[in-house]
């Protein structure tokens, strides 16, 4: 459950409310085009925007759609440690293979203070978590000694680490065994180069084929094939984060007609220049799928 393109499923929105049709559509994509996991109510799919009630139903829905093809992950941290466990346990419930656990924002806590945290969430949980350690949007990084023992607690299964950072990566790959999914689409071959099993992914709702065979590329050592296809891609990951997530990856999957881009405020709806970008580098990857290279 823990390797491979595992996709962080945007939530398509119609008119402020939940696009069933649209999210089941998108999760259908994802298991036919390859990946691995879903992760919902994660960053990308505007967590913090949604109520307790479109929370469970995002849950709900996305459980239903895959039907056990793959398993579901849920992102289920917040900056609260008991409100994290009660959502946690919500997702387990609902039959959530394991939960995806965001370094506590704004309170930023110490180390001590996420070791507390982490620990009474893996205490409480019925299901793995995967640690999400992001400190540009949390403002707290979680140090990779800290990390080393977090990973001995039996239900802490993963790391997300979009610290940016290899010297993390590498210094966490070094102290554990604990698995690591690259946190940024654009780091992918980097971060599985220095011992990452995968990636958790953006860019995947939109091309979940390409960033599955990235992934299997770099698992087989085929380092040379997956540089290709990455480079083929880099277009693509840039234009994806031109603007904040996931602004442009809900543009992207509207001009290819699913959903309508459609975001909640504080997100506004993406720039046409993002627009433009995205179907440049959109264009490019389709001409070199119809013309076989690879």
């Amino acid at each position: 459950m823990f390797e491979g393109s595992i996709v962080a499923l945007v939530t398509p929105f119609r008119n402020g409310r939940i696009d069933r049709d649209a999210f089941t559509a998108l999760v259908e994509k994802q298991v036919a085009g390859g990946s691995s996991a879903l992760v919902a109510c994660g960053t990308t799919g505007e967590a913090p925007t949604l109520s307790d009630e479109e929370q469970a139903e995002v849950i709900a829905a996305t459980i239903a759609t895959a039907k056990g093809r793959v398993p579901v992950i849920a992102g289920t941290g917040t900056y609260d440690t008991a409100e994290t466990i009660r959502r946690t346990k919500a997702a387990a419930a609902a039959g959530c293979k394991a939960a995806m656990v965001v370094t506590p924002y704004y309170n930023k806590p110490t180390p001590r203070g996420l070791e507390a945290h982490f620990t009474a969430v893996a205490d409480a949980s019925p299901i793995p978590l995967i640690v999400y350690n992001i400190p540009g949007r949390t403002g707290t990084r979680i140090p990779p000694a800290l990390i080393a023992k977090l990973s001995r607690h039996p239900r802490i299964g993963a790391l997300k680490d979009a610290t940016g950072s290899p010297a993390d990566c590498m210094e966490v790959a070094e102290l554990c065994n604990l698995p690591i999914l690259a946190g940024d689409d654009a780091l992918t071959l980097a971060w599985m180069a220095m011992g990452a099993k995968g990636v958790v992914s953006v860019a995947a709702n939109v091309v979940p084929d390409e960033i599955a065979a990235l992934v299997r590329e770099a698992t087989k050592g085929d380092y040379a094939a997956a540089r290709r296809r990455h480079y083929r891609l880099a277009p693509l990951f840039r234009a994806l984060f031109v603007e904040s997530n996931p602004v442009p990856v809900k543009a992207a999957l509207a001009l290819g007609g699913l959903g309508n881009g459609e975001v909640r405020l504080p997100l506004v709806a993406a720039e046409e220049s993002t627009k433009v970008a995205l179907r440049q580098a959109l264009d490019a990857l389709r001409a070199v799928s119809a013309g076989g290279a690879r």
